[in-house]
């Protein structure tokens, strides 16, 4: 995973920041499989061996500079770190990795609190379609992170839910998309 700080991209420059890392990486052992747009940063899904991820970062400087570059893999994390770890990554707009986190989080839960880190997960997913400016999907995806919210209420491991409900609510009302913290 490449984060590249944003010095102006939108949503709408996804597919054309996607191409132009395949392009400067064109000569590299290296896929782009995507790439996301927040408003802080560009981040790159990169397969590449750990030991030419430099290269890759290097290659990626014309884009922007470096914010953060990590090989990513699967960790398996205590339910209170990985629920405090999502936050994070919800409110630095880093809707994939939030997504990631909670769904090891989700694996274990049961019942009523399934449908909850399900819901949570939803929205986080959906912005992940916003960053890709895939609006439709992402509108799509929220709707039914509301069916997921629908009976939930209160706090969860600081998480206001009538808070974020409210505001995914008024994303698909409005049909207007903004990023939000929990």
């Amino acid at each position: 995973m490449v984060h590249l700080k944003n010095s102006g991209y939108v949503p709408t420059d996804a597919k054309t920041l996607l191409a132009r890392a395949d392009q400067l990486t064109s000569e590299l052992d290296v896929v782009v499989r995507d790439m996301r747009v927040s408003t802080k940063h560009l981040e790159f899904d990169v397969s590449v061996k750990k030991e030419e991820l430099d290269k890759v970062v290097k290659k990626f400087e014309p884009i922007g500079s470096l914010d953060d570059a990590r090989h990513v893999v699967e960790e398996h994390i205590e339910k209170e770190e990985a629920l405090k770890r999502a936050r994070q990554y919800f409110d630095d707009e880093r809707y994939w990795e939030c997504h990631e986190v909670l769904e090891g989080v989700w694996k274990k839960t049961h019942e009523g609190e399934k449908d909850l880190v399900q819901g949570i997960i939803l929205v986080a997913a959906a912005l992940v379609h916003y960053q890709k400016n895939e609006n439709e999907i992402c509108f799509s995806i929220m709707k039914r992170a509301m069916e997921k919210l629908s009976s939930a209420s209160g706090i969860y491991h600081d998480v206001d839910i009538d808070k974020f409900r409210k505001a995914t609510e008024k994303i698909i009302s409005s049909q207007k998309i903004e990023p939000f913290k929990i």
